[in-house]
């Protein structure tokens, strides 16, 4: 699986990862939408990111390679984190990768964040896609001004959340964004 990288030092570099990971990349234009939009406010290198179910690590290869250097990837997939730390190490991207539970971090982090980024699996039930966000905002883990970013599949609605903000829908992927 080819990932690419859509813009910055590295714009155009593909990173090869291993064909058993259990990963399903956003794609690349939903990746370009995104970022599009982040462009608009936000100052990439000033930035603090916290990607969680980073599965390929394309949206924290696409904030290193934009200029950030507080990145931190969070999956329970040991494989995965390899393969991250392998790739940070070789293009050399600011990103600490982190073996462990999303919401377990979220529940344990001292740390906040001016972007939290979470792609977990399409599978995953709204109730438990809830609590990562409720956990988010109880905790206070946004700086001012920060951003969570949910992607999940488009069936899923959480305009009804109390910090929801927007949604943009990209093929089947929705981005959902809280403040």
């Amino acid at each position: 699986m080819h990932i690419r990288i859509i813009s910055g030092k590295y714009k155009g570099r593909r990173i090869t990862a291993p064909k058993n990971l259990p990963i399903r990349p956003t794609t690349d234009r939903a990746k370009e939408a995104l970022f599009n939009i982040l462009n608009n406010d936000r100052h990439f290198p000033e930035l603090k990111v916290l990607d969680l179910f980073t599965g390929s690590g394309s949206i924290s290869y696409e904030f290193a390679s934009r200029g950030t250097k507080d990145i931190q990837a969070v999956d329970q997939n040991y494989p995965v984190i390899k393969f991250i730390k392998q790739t940070a190490q070789e293009f050399d991207f600011p990103i600490k990768a982190i073996k462990k539970n999303a919401l377990k971090f979220l529940e344990n982090t001292p740390e906040t964040y001016d972007i939290i980024f979470a792609d977990p699996p399409y599978e995953m039930p709204k109730e438990w896609q809830s609590k990562l966000i409720d956990t988010v905002f109880d905790r206070n883990l946004l700086k001012e001004n920060g951003l969570m970013i949910l992607e999940h599949k488009e069936q899923i609605n959480f305009d009804k959340h109390p910090h929801f903000d927007k949604s943009k829908k990209y093929g089947q992927s929705v981005f959902s964004f809280f403040k």
